[in-house]
């Protein structure tokens, strides 16, 4: 579809706010700029749009009061932060959004929160809710309690995992550069305006992040990218600081870097499976199975697998991959590891074709 027939189409729109675009030079909350985020967020609410958004920012916002001029590599100093940044980052939302007279709620997740099938489920269930009374729910991660997120996470991927549990109809990232840049930092840098397509040439473009107190950079962002566009959602990163930035996204101008989702949008439990795991394991398969899976629709069965590598049990998750150790799908398996017998040719079902999508 064309970026004007998709947005014709959208109701239902995330927004990630990265921490560079809600702190200021001293770590601390940048009210102005907030409140201009937060008059663009209940402009589009205004027009019947469901607003919801993921926001980074309470380790920073932690960091100035507890005094830290870096981002703390201490899992009880970041808790610390985050502790103390989260409440104040909710009070300065929820006086911003008052003065347009909009309602915000406070959602905390943690990724068991959407692994879990229930919790997955309860989760969309109250944002749904949320959303149907007119509120604009502002998520995070639960960084005070969060290991996971803290050692190794980022919003972006919080909030390409928000969009996909919806879905939403769009995801707008935004942070302190245009968009994705080509020869970023070079007197020739210029912003990829589309992506039809995420290969390595695209992802060598996107580097980390120097800020003292943000996480992730781009690289991050091209990840949550391949998230949202393989479940038939659209992305655009775009510069948090320019002026009515998520009117002109809507209007269709060729502001930052947008991502063609595919055309056809993944099923909410094919969605579960292939993103809001940590894979137990890895079977590998040889090539007759590979076509088989990828290209035919059919189940796994245990004559096509080569190796198995993790010890898991039935029900668990497991990453799919080819001879050269390329992961192409994931699923759910029907038996454990201990029982999947190589090289055996008795034709057990080790995953069925309703329980495997190809990522």
């Amino acid at each position: 579809m064309k970026r004007e027939n998709i947005l014709r189409e959208i109701t239902r729109i995330v927004v990630k706010l990265g921490t560079g675009v809600l702190t200021d030079s001293q770590k601390q909350p940048d009210l102005a700029q907030m409140g201009q985020l937060a008059a663009q967020v209940s402009a589009i609410h205004d027009q019947g749009k469901e607003m919801v958004i993921v926001t980074s920012g309470a380790v920073g916002a932690g960091m100035g009061v507890l005094g830290f001029n870096r981002r703390p590599s201490e899992l009880s100093e970041l808790q610390a932060c985050a502790a103390v940044g989260q409440s104040r980052l909710m009070a300065i939302y929820e006086r911003l959004f008052a003065q347009f007279g909009k309602h915000v709620a406070q959602v905390l997740l943690t990724h068991d929160d959407l692994e879990h099938h229930d919790r997955h489920l309860n989760a969309r269930n109250t944002l749904v809710t949320l959303l149907q009374r007119k509120v604009i729910p502002i998520i995070n991660e639960n960084d005070a309690v969060s290991y996971t997120e803290l050692k190794f996470g980022d919003n972006d991927r919080l909030s390409a995992l928000v969009a996909t549990l919806l879905p939403a109809d769009l995801l707008a990232i935004l942070t302190t550069v245009d968009g994705l840049m080509e020869n970023y930092g070079q007197a020739n840098s210029r912003v990829i305006p589309l992506v039809e397509r995420i290969d390595p040439s695209l992802e060598k473009q996107a580097g980390g992040t120097t800020s003292t107190t943000a996480v992730g950079g781009m690289a991050t962002k091209i990840q949550a990218a391949k998230i949202v566009v393989r479940s038939g959602i659209p992305l655009v990163i775009a510069s948090g600081k320019k002026g009515d930035v998520l009117k002109r996204i809507l209007a269709g101008d060729e502001i930052g870097t947008w991502f063609v989702p595919r055309a056809q949008k993944m099923r909410g439990r094919k969605r579960w499976i292939a993103f809001f795991h940590h894979p137990k394991g890895m079977l590998v398969v040889d090539d007759g199975a590979k076509k088989a899976l990828r290209d035919n629709g059919k189940s796994l069965l245990a004559p096509g697998i080569v190796r198995c590598e993790g010890q898991f049990q039935a029900d668990d998750i497991v990453r799919l991959c080819d001879l050269d150790g390329t992961e192409f799908a994931r699923g759910i398996v029907q038996i454990a590891s201990k029982d999947i017998q190589i090289g055996k040719k008795n034709r057990t079902e080790v995953i069925h074709r309703d329980n495997l999508v190809v990522v």
